[in-house]
């Protein structure tokens, strides 16, 4: 069953603003005890653009993007999404999470509901859609990702890259201004990673506000606006992909390709 995006009314949601800025950190530090997680982090997005972020494991990488929508929360500093300042006020946080999905490396799908079920409950819940209507809104994004006839079937009957292509299904049910992607394709086996990657691909063409944590770099030279490389908790430089992968300005960019490129 396939549903035409003129058939679904769209969810309602926060009202845009005017500003272009999608995400800004400024002087962002967060620590775990006495570990420096998150070095003095500055990092503006545009609505629209798309950024892979990349760099050694412990770096820092997933911690940052997590602190988008307050999944781990930052000691310093001020982050703003949407023209919405993140601070300890739930309100915010909940209006800030409306807007904004995230994709994990883990699918996370609940094991005892069906595809379509675990794609509607937030809609219901969280959107206050008529279950009909949750109903269209997630067998056009099954369509969308390519399995409407797995709606109907247990997480457990699927493949992982088809579990996780239901992940970024149920994301895309709540309207999110804002994708961030936790190194979505690192759980999976190598022949699943390119039907993730292609989706992926397939969101970033239309327009999609997305930050990928990945080590997929051909998906980065591909699809990224801008490429932000972080080692240690730092942003240690941020360039165009072709900058990137063929002059890195900084010496531990260069040593982190020549590992991951050889």
């Amino acid at each position: 069953m396939s549903t035409s995006v003129s058939a679904i009314r769209h969810v309602p949601s926060l009202p845009m603003t005017n500003d272009p800025t999608a995400v800004e950190m400024v002087g962002v530090n967060k620590w775990y005890g006495a570990f420096h997680v998150l070095k003095n982090i500055d990092l503006t997005i545009q609505r629209g653009e798309k950024l892979v972020i990349c760099g050694p494991s412990g770096s820092g990488k997933s911690t940052m993007i997590r602190c988008i929508n307050r999944l781990e929360e930052h000691q310093q500093g001020r982050i703003v999404v949407d023209g919405i300042e993140l601070t300890g006020d739930l309100k915010k946080i909940d209006e800030i999470r409306r807007d904004v999905g995230m994709v994990f490396q883990h699918f996370n799908l609940f094991p005892h509901l069906t595809i379509l079920e675990n794609l509607t409950l937030a809609p219901i819940w969280v959107r206050k859609m008529r279950r009909k209507e949750a109903e269209q809104v997630a067998m056009h994004y099954l369509d969308r990702v390519k399995i409407p006839d797995q709606a109907h079937k247990y997480p457990g009957q699927l493949s992982g890259g088809q579990q996780q292509r239901v992940a970024i299904a149920r994301s895309l049910c709540m309207s999110p201004k804002i994708m961030l992607f936790d190194e979505p394709t690192s759980a999976l086996d190598p022949e699943m990673v390119k039907e993730v990657l292609d989706t992926m691909i397939s969101l970033a063409e239309e327009g999609m506000t997305m930050l990928c944590v990945s080590h997929e770099m051909g998906f980065a030279r591909q699809v990224a606006d801008r490429v932000v490389f972080m080692d240690q908790g730092e942003i240690v430089e941020i360039n165009t992909p072709a900058e990137f992968f063929s002059s890195p300005h900084h010496e531990r960019s260069k040593l982190f390709l020549a590992q991951i490129l050889h």
